[in-house]
Parts: structure tokens; sequence; C-alpha cells
């Protein structure tokens, strides 16, 4: 993945070094990522525990919480990071608000940037505390996507296929589902979803935030396309690799590694095989209408 054409944001607060907030370990209102559900199945799986005994309660539109009156973390100005790490996530975070602005005035709508939060260990947001084995997630509470640049070493170290510069286009796609949400929210679909879930029974309610969550990697895929078609920026393997990381973090590939069999009632995210197609579909596609609900 070659990103040295794209635009470093400056919208991102870094309060990676603050000392952690004091709060309830592992327990938010904001939810789960797609990084979530990575660490999630990884500690579900090396302590044999049902993934959906550490899952539940936790996705961020799951189960229709009313909007907290919390505060995010203390005030800090924005600003683009001058470390490697920061450097990359500004340029992922710079090139996704102008291709989703050209994107939404196609469609006659104007795109409010989300703002990144880069953090160690954990911080606050408007969704609760945010934790470092959550994984990356937005908030649309404050419209913030949070993010522990060490879930990125998480990432490569335990998933094969994914290493050094192979890794990248991985990143990238973490980073543009979590984008993907804050999409939704502008689009109404997210509130609208919480509304649906409170008159839901588990079921129903999982599938349908199966169906957000693939919504997302879609949205992820058309990011790519528009990437792509201005840049030429990805190189071989790039999205096989991006590929091989929606496999690996589909639910059923982590309840048959922590269970030993498949739950697909349980299921919030989507299989292995709909995350992928999901993906495809909006990298063939490029286009908001290419990922419907």
């Amino acid at each position: 993945m070659q990103y040295d054409d794209f635009r470093r944001s400056d919208n991102i607060e870094d309060r990676r070094g603050d000392e952690a907030p004091i709060g309830i370990p592992g327990v938010s209102s904001g939810g789960l990522g797609i990084g979530g559900l990575i660490i999630v199945g990884l500690i579900s799986w090396a302590l044999g525990i049902d993934p959906r005994l550490v899952l539940g309660g936790l996705e961020m539109v799951q189960g229709a919480r009313p909007p907290m009156q919390q505060t995010g973390g203390p005030a800090r100005p924005a600003g683009t990071p001058t470390d490697a790490q920061g450097q990359f996530v500004a340029a992922v975070l710079g090139d996704s608000e102008d291709r989703w602005t050209e994107i939404f005035a196609e469609n006659n709508r104007r795109y409010e940037r989300p703002r990144l939060v880069l953090f160690t260990r954990a911080t606050r947001s408007a969704c609760g505390f945010a934790q470092s084995a959550m994984g990356p997630f937005y908030c649309p509470n404050d419209q913030r996507v949070y993010l522990d640049t060490s879930f990125f070493d998480d990432l490569q170290r335990k998933f094969q296929g994914c290493s050094g510069a192979a890794c990248k286009f991985s990143y990238a796609y973490v980073i543009t589902h979590e984008i993907g949400h804050h999409v939704q929210n502008l689009l109404g679909i997210l509130p609208k979803v919480q509304r649906a879930q409170q008159a839901m029974g588990d079921r129903e309610r999982n599938a349908l935030q199966v169906r957000v969550e693939l919504q997302a990697d879609c949205l992820a895929g058309v990011w790519a396309n528009r990437a792509q078609a201005k840049w030429k920026f990805l190189e071989p393997g790039d999205v096989e690799a991006a590929l091989q990381t929606a496999s690996a973090i589909g639910d059923d590939r982590l309840q048959k590694r922590a269970q030993g069999y498949v739950v697909p009632d349980a299921f919030t995210h989507g299989s292995s095989a709909q995350r992928m197609a999901a993906f495809q579909k909006g990298f063939k596609g490029g286009q908001l209408q290419s990922c419907p609900l």
C-alpha cells in the first residue's frame, strides 16, 4: 500500500501517553468495533470462553441503549501526529475525508468529518470508557473514532499473512470500517437501527446487527475503490491481505476457535464469507448505493 499521496488529516486528537481514566474494566456503552471483535475472539479462544459471554452488552448499536450524558476525554487541540504510526493513521483518515466528501456531494449531501482519537490503554469517550481490549470503535454520541494503535501490533502478531508492509491495507480496512459507521450515522442508519432493536428479541437484534456491520465492511470497500481510482495506491497482495483479515474475524471462525462449534443466531458481525463478500461488493461498486442495509 502506497499512501505518500494521501493528505494527512489534522483532525486527530492525540491522547497517547495520558494517564488512563479509572473505570469499569471492559465496560463501555460505546461498544466493540471490528478490532474489538478480533481481540475478544483471541481472548475467548485462549481462555476457552464462549465469546458471546464476553461480547454481551458491549456492541455499539446492539441493545438499543439511549445516548449517555457523559463527556469525552479532556479537551485537546487536534493536529497531525509526527510519529510513523500517527502519520499513517492521519493519511488514511485524510483520504477517507476527501473521498467521502466527494461521494456525499455526488448524493447532494454534506460530509461531516469525524474526529479520530489516538489513545494508550484507556480513555474517556461520550459512549463510556474506551479501552485497548475493545479495539478500534466508533462512538456516535461524539462522532469520534477511538484507536489504540497497539491494536495493529496485535493484528500483526496473531494473524498469518499480515506482516510488515503487507499489513498496511489491513490496518486501513480496520480504520475505514469504523469510518463506515460514521457514514451510517450521518445517513441516519444507526439511530434507525437502535430504535428498531428496542422491539426485537435477541435473534432478530443480532441479525440486524450483522447487517449493520456488513454494510460498514462494504463502505470500507467503497473508500478503497475511490482511493484506488484516484491514486492507484494498492500493491499486489494488499486486497488479499485485507480479505484474509475479514475472513479471520468472521463470527463463524471466532466461534469455531473458541468453542469448537458455530451458533449462527449469535452472530453480530457476520460470517467470514459474508465479511469478505461485503468488502468486495463495495470495492467493485464504489458507490453509496452499492451498500444497502
